[in-house]
C-alpha cells in the first residue's frame, strides 16, 4: 500500500452506524480522502485519487444504509483503504475476509495498525485463521514421542517448532521464517476438526486456537479468510458463526475467489489422504491408549489398503501426469469402483467397531470413533446415486484420489447469509466481470439485486503498456503452438535481458515452453535462467526472479493472480493462449447444461466470460504501480481475428496495441535501454 492509501491524521472518534445521521458517514469519508485535510500532513506523498474516493464514498453509503455493494476496482485504486476507512469511521463491528493467509497477515500487521494510529482509534482488532495455521500443544507432545516422523528433516523441523513454542504467544506458524506451509510436519503438530479434543484436551487452557477465537469474539474488527468463512458456515467449527450475528459490516476482499473457496466446503468428499491420516492416527492412539485390546496394525492396514484400491479403481490404466479430473460417469457403476467402495466401507466398519470398544478410555479414542463414523457415512454417500441438484466427479493423481460431490455455485449459501440480520455486505476485487452489472460474479454468488460499481485504474495504460497479439501465429490447436510460444518468448526475453513471465494455461504446455527457452538461450549464448513452476516453492521462485533479473519465470494457474512484482523487475508478460475453461471439466459441463436448459448461450455467457476474467487476471501481473511500463503478449490469433476477440480485448486495460513483432521488440529495446 502506498501513501495514497493513508487516511487523515486527526479524524474524530467514529459513531456507530445506527447513531449516524443520513449522510454523516459519507461526509466523514469525503473529508478523510480530501486533499486539504489532515491526510496531506500524515503523508507528504499523498495525492487524492478520484477512483479511490468514488469507491470509498460508495462503501460508506452501503454501510450507512446496510445495503449490499459489489465493487470492481482496477489495479492502483487503493481499494483496501477505500473499504477500511469507511468501515473504521462507521464504528460498526466489522468482519473482513480475504483470499489467502498472506493477505490476512498484510491487512492485520501492516494496513490496520497504520490506520488505527493515524485515526487514533481505540478499536480492538483480531486475526483468525483455520486450525491448521496454529500449533497444537497436545499433538506436538504426541509427535515428540511418535515414531511416525517421515525423515531427519522432519525431526529437525519438530525441534525448531518446539523451541519456537516456548516463546510464541499466538502459535501462528507464519511467525516461523522459512517454514513451508506444505511441510509434512505441520499436520503432525496442528489440529483438525477431526482430531481436536476440545475441552477434553489436556492442553485446553493454553490452546492457541481457543485464545485466537476468544480474541476474535472480543474484537471490533476481525480479519479472516474465505476458506475459514465457508468452513464455519458448513461445519460451525471456527467461531465465525458465533461472531457473525453481531457483525454490522461484512467485507470480502479478492471476492472473485469467493465462489471457488465456497465450493470446497459446501460439497462432500472422500479421499485417500483422509483415509491415510485416519489410519495413521488410529495406530498411534490405539497403541498409546489401548495397546493389545485390538489388532490396531491390521485394522489400520485394512483402511490403507482400501485407500490404495480406491485410487487404482479410479485411475485404471490412464496415463497420469498431475491431477486428472474425471466425470463421475467415467467410473460410476463399473466393477472396480463398486468393489473398492465396498472394501473401503468394510474396512471403515471394522474401524468403527474397534474404536467403539475403546472410545471411553481416552478423549483421543472417542474423537477417532467420530471420525470413523463420518468416513463410513461418506463412503455410503458415494455408493449411492448423486444428488440431482449437484455435480459429482473424481480427482485422481499419481498418489491420491478424491471423490467430490458439490453444488454448482454458492448462490443458495450466500442468499441464506444475506437473509440474516440487516448488515452491510461489501464485495471487492480487481476482476469481477466485464459488464456494468458484474454478472460473472453476481449471478453465481446470488447477488443479482446488489448495487454494482466499476472503478477504473488510475494508471496511464496507453502510455505505459503495449499489447501485442501476433496475427500470423499457430493456432492453439496446432501441434507446433507450444514450441512457437517458447521461441517468441525467448526472442522477447533476450531483448529485455530476462525480466519476463510466461503464463501457460496447462502444465503440459508449461514444460514444452520451458524446454524451448532453455535450448534457445543456450544456443544464443544468453545468460538467462529459466525458472519453472514446481521446481521450488512459489515464494522462493518469486524471490529468485526478483533477485536475479536475468531470468524468465514460466508458470501456470497459481501464477496468474495474486503475484505482485512492481517496478522494472517484470516488464514483459507472455500468455500462451486464451484461458477458456476446459470443456470436459465435470463442473464446467454441469454449468453449461444448466445454461442450455434455460435457453441461454453457454459459449458467450460462460466460456467467453470466464476467459475474460482469467485474461484480466493474467494481464494484471504486468503493471503494478503508476510508473511501471511493459509489454503484454497474447499468443492466440483468435484475440485479434475472432468475433468474440473484441469483447476480450475490451476486458483488458486500455493498452496501446502494436502491429507486429518489430514494434514489440522496439518497445522492449526502449525499456531495456532505460533500465540499463
Amino acid at each position: 500500500m502506498d501513501a495514497a492509501d493513508l487516511p487523515p491524521h486527526d479524524a474524530a472518534a467514529p459513531a456507530r452506524p445506527d447513531e449516524l445521521k443520513p449522510g454523516e458517514l459519507e461526509q466523514a469519508v469525503i473529508a478523510a480522502f480530501d486533499a486539504g485535510g489532515p491526510l496531506a500532513r500524515a503523508s507528504g506523498g499523498y495525492a487524492p485519487r478520484e477512483p479511490q474516493q468514488h469507491m470509498a464514498l460508495a462503501v460508506a453509503q452501503a454501510i450507512a444504509a446496510r445495503e449490499t455493494l459489489v465493487v470492481e476496482a482496477g489495479t492502483g485504486v487503493g481499494k483496501t483503504f477505500a473499504y477500511l476507512v469507511p468501515a473504521l469511521l462507521s464504528g460498526g463491528r466489522t468482519l473482513v475476509s480475504t483470499a489467502t493467509k498472506s493477505l490476512q497477515d498484510q491487512l492485520f500487521m501492516r494496513d490496520l495498525p497504520r490506520l488505527l494510529e493515524t485515526f487514533s482509534l481505540p478499536l480492538r482488532t483480531a486475526l483468525l485463521k483455520g486450525r491448521g495455521s496454529y500449533l497444537c500443544l497436545h499433538r506436538m507432545q504426541q509427535a515428540r514421542h511418535s515414531a511416525e516422523l517421515p525423515d531427519r528433516r522432519a525431526v529437525a523441523q519438530l525441534a525448531r517448532i518446539e523451541r519456537w513454542a516456548m516463546q510464541t504467544t499466538s502459535g501462528d506458524f507464519s511467525e516461523i521464517d522459512g517454514l513451508d506451509e506444505r511441510s509434512p510436519i505441520i499436520p503432525l503438530v496442528s489440529s483438525t476438526r477431526d482430531n481436536c479434543l476440545g475441552t477434553d484436551c489436556p492442553s485446553y487452557r493454553d490452546c492457541h486456537v481457543v485464545r485466537a477465537r476468544r480474541e476474535a469474539m472480543e474484537a471490533d474488527l476481525l480479519v479472516v479468510n474465505h476458506h475459514l468463512f465457508f468452513a464455519d458456515m458448513v461445519l460451525r467449527d471456527s467461531g465465525v458463526a458465533e461472531l457473525l450475528p453481531g457483525v454490522e459490516v461484512a467485507i470480502f476482499d479478492e471476492a472473485h475467489q469467493l465462489p471457488e473457496a465456497g465450493l470446497n466446503f459446501l460439497g462432500r468428499s472422500l479421499g485417500s489422504a483422509q483415509l491415510f491420516d485416519f489410519a495413521r492416527d488410529m495406530i498411534a492412539q490405539g497403541i498409546q491408549h489401548a495397546r493389545g485390546l485390538q489388532e490396531w496394525q491390521a485394522i489400520a492396514g485394512g483402511v490403507e489398503k482400501a485407500a490404495r484400491t480406491l485410487r487404482l479403481a479410479c485411475a485404471g490404466d490412464r496415463d497420469l501426469r498431475g491431477v486428472l479430473k474425471l466425470r463421475w460417469n467415467e467410473v460410476a457403476g463399473r466393477e472396480p469402483l463398486i468393489e473398492a467402495l465396498a472394501q473401503t466401507s468394510e474396512a471403515l466398519e471394522l474401524s468403527v467397531d474397534a474404536m467403539a470398544s475403546v472410545m471411553e478410555m481416552d478423549p483421543d479414542l472417542a474423537r477417532l470413533h467420530e471420525r470413523s463414523v463420518e468416513l463410513y457415512k461418506a463412503t455410503q454417500l458415494f455408493a449411492r446415486d448423486p444428488d440431482p441438484s449437484a455435480v459429482r466427479w473424481v480427482d485422481v493423481g499419481m498418489q491420491h484420489v478424491r471423490l467430490v460431490e458439490s453444488p454448482l455455485d454458492i448462490r443458495e449459501a450466500m442468499q441464506e447469509q444475506l437473509e440474516g440480520p440487516p448488515r452491510a455486505w461489501i464485495f471487492a476485487s480487481a476482476t469481477l466481470g466485464e459488464d456494468e452489472s458484474l454478472r460473472w460474479f453476481t449471478e453465481p454468488a446470488g447477488l443479482q439485486d446488489a448495487r454494482t460499481l466499476r472503478v477504473g485504474s488510475p494508471f496511464d495504460y496507453p502510455a505505459h503498456a503495449r499489447l501485442y497479439v501476433p496475427r500470423h501465429f499457430p493456432k492453439p490447436s496446432e501441434p507446433d503452438h507450444g514450441e512457437s510460444v517458447g521461441l517468441l518468448g525467448a526472442r522477447l526475453a533476450a531483448r529485455l535481458g530476462g525480466r519476463t513471465f510466461i503464463l501457460t494455461t496447462t502444465l503440459r504446455q508449461l514444460h514444452t515452453v520451458a524446454d524451448v527457452l532453455r535450448e534457445r538461450f543456450e544456443v544464443g549464448g544468453h545468460a538467462i535462467e529459466v525458472l519453472v513452476q514446481g521446481s521450488a516453492p512459489k515464494r522462493q521462485l518469486l524471490q529468485q526472479f526478483i533477485d536475479q533479473p536475468a531470468s524468465v519465470l514460466v508458470g501456470s494457474a497459481s501464477f496468474w493472480e495474486g503475484i505482485d512484482v512492481p517496478g522494472e523487475a517484470l516488464q514483459c508478460v507472455v500468455i500462451d493462449k486464451l484461458p477458456f475453461p476446459p470443456p470436459n471439466d465435470p463442473l464446467v459441463e454441469a454449468r453449461v447444461q444448466r445454461l442450455e436448459a434455460e435457453g441461454r448461450n453457454a459459449f458467450t455467457e460462460y466460456f467467453v466470460a470466464e476467459a475474460a476474467i482469467a485474461l484480466k487476471q493474467g494481464a494484471g501481473r504486468l503493471i503494478r504501480t503508476e510508473s511501471d511500463r511493459g509489454l503484454l503478449v497474447v499468443c492466440d490469433p483468435r484475440l485479434a481475428g475472432s468475433a468474440y476477440g473484441r469483447r476480450l480485448r475490451e476486458a483488458l486495460p486500455p493498452m496501446t496495441q502494436v502491429a507486429d513483432e518489430a514494434e514489440a521488440q522496439a518497445w522492449l529495446a526502449q525499456l531495456a535501454q532505460d533500465h540499463g
